[in-house]
């Protein structure tokens, strides 16, 4: 069943915020739009280049006035230890992540891939009003495209009919 038009489910979370553990919640981000992507695992090969590509993006959701909170279902610990690796990720990461452990956030919006207890490569999109607008969801080995998040936000936020490929400053499509 879709989420789609639905209030978004209500969750509280631990997080890991810049180095610290942080409790976050959807109150948090109550009358923002915000954008929610889970990822597999910690320590992975491709969860690395999108946890990237949303932080270099960051300013540019910040600019359109949208949050952005990954999640998986590591540990606060994990992820501290994860992120602090410059290798992996040279710059910091400065938006939080959900530790969910316990599968509750993942499992309210239905991203769960239950036989292993990880994450989908999943993406949702919530407007200011908390009603889910766009829900993308990906098997593990398919990573997604954080600037294809942004241009969608940017489409649902401009109030117009956006056809495919529509930018941000392009005509509606009449």
């Amino acid at each position: 069943m879709s989420l789609i038009g639905k209030k978004a489910p209500e969750w509280t979370a631990k997080a890991y915020n810049q180095g610290q553990e942080v409790t976050v919640s959807n109150k948090d981000f109550a009358g923002k739009w915000h954008v929610l992507y889970w990822y597999p695992l910690d320590f992975t090969f491709i969860c690395p280049t999108e946890i990237k590509g949303f932080e270099e993006l960051k300013g540019e959701f910040k600019d359109e006035g949208i949050e952005v909170i990954g999640a998986s279902t590591d540990s606060f610990f994990s992820h501290r230890s994860w992120f602090a690796d410059r290798a992996t990720f040279p710059q910091e990461i400065t938006h939080p992540v959900i530790a969910d452990t316990n599968h509750e956030v993942s499992k309210a919006f239905d991203v769960l891939k239950e036989d292993e207890g990880i994450a989908y490569r999943a993406t949702v999109v919530v407007d200011p009003d908390g009603v889910v607008r766009s829900v993308s969801v990906n098997d593990t080995g398919a990573g997604r495209s954080p600037k294809e998040t942004l241009r969608t936000v940017q489409a649902l936020m401009s109030g117009g009919l956006c056809g495919a490929d529509w930018h941000k400053g392009d005509k509606f499509v009449i």
